[in-house]
């Protein structure tokens, strides 16, 4: 049987130019080579298939039956190698980066935040959840709650944040003692995190005397989604005032009474020693700095 990587590409090649070009001495010239060269590499190509693939009769040869039913598939493949090496050639070579981010942080904080960034046109940003492996996957930059997963790694703190209630500014949830049980939106961020936005918590840190009804109100897994659910009007969410404040000062979203518990953890940029001081990171990483500092409480 057959098998491809005993096929030769040169010899391939000459099979091709000669078929096309009609003659051993036409190929050697569009290859740069003799004739005798050209015809010894299609003898070769030949012995290998065990089929005759040109008819040679004095100076003129013709392809056989073997020769014509190769011959398609033999420049179809050359010339998607042409275009495809050709295409390499003539395309921009820009140096591109790849962000890790936690899903919520990715929409709520940092695009916001890449606004101001004169390079962002570069940045190929992925939403995942804790942990990622930064040099098996190629990853820039990972951006996270807690840098608890990534030991060993360059770390930027970049900020602290602070639980507070949010709703649609439509006036109907002014006083966050009046809201009830059943328009409490809950996140739950899964088993995986140790504090959780958490409504009691909320009240008893804000002087509101009550204790809320944990299983009336929405659910949601996300940050995102929890403020998303607030400025769709479904209720009051519990969301870290970092990922709010884009929607706050857009007038999507009103607070309601004020900052409650400091987050455990910080948010933070994470970076392998390896790329920490590449250009491109190290100018993400400091106009991430600078963006977080600008918007500090």
């Amino acid at each position: 049987m057959l098998r491809s990587d005993h096929v030769p590409f040169v010899a391939l090649r000459a099979f091709e130019v000669t078929a096309r070009t009609g003659s051993f001495v036409n190929a050697g010239r569009e290859l740069t080579v003799s004739a005798a060269a050209v015809s010894q590499q299609v003898k070769s190509l030949e012995t290998t298939l065990g089929k005759q693939l040109f008819m040679r009769q004095g100076n003129r040869i013709t392809l056989t039956d073997a020769g014509r039913t190769l011959y398609p598939s033999v420049a179809n493949a050359l010339a998607e190698l042409q275009a495809a090496t050709r295409a390499l050639r003539v395309a921009p070579r820009r140096a591109r980066l790849v962000v890790s981010v936690v899903p919520s942080l990715a929409e709520l904080w940092l695009l916001p935040a890449l606004q101001s960034f004169g390079d962002r046109a570069t940045l190929d940003i992925l939403p995942q959840e804790d942990p990622v492996d930064l040099s098996r996957d190629g990853i820039d930059l990972r951006l996270t709650y807690g840098a608890q997963y990534y030991p060993d790694h360059v770390i930027d703190h970049l900020f602290v944040d602070h639980l507070i209630a949010v709703a649609a500014p439509s006036g109907d949830h002014a006083d966050l003692r009046c809201v009830a049980d059943a328009d409490l939106i809950h996140t739950d961020w899964g088993r995986a995190y140790g504090v959780q936005p958490d409504w009691a918590q909320h009240f008893a840190m804000s002087d509101v005397r009550r204790i809320p009804d944990q299983s009336a109100g929405i659910r949601v897994g996300t940050t995102a989604l929890a403020a998303a659910a607030a400025g769709a009007g479904l209720g009051v969410a519990l969301v870290p005032r970092r990922m709010a404040q884009a929607d706050i000062a857009a007038g999507r979203l009103q607070t309601l009474g004020q900052a409650g518990d400091r987050l455990p953890r910080d948010y933070v940029a994470i970076s392998t020693n390896a790329r920490a001081h590449h250009r491109g990171v190290q100018a993400l990483r400091a106009h991430l700095r600078t963006v977080a500092a600008q918007h500090g409480a």
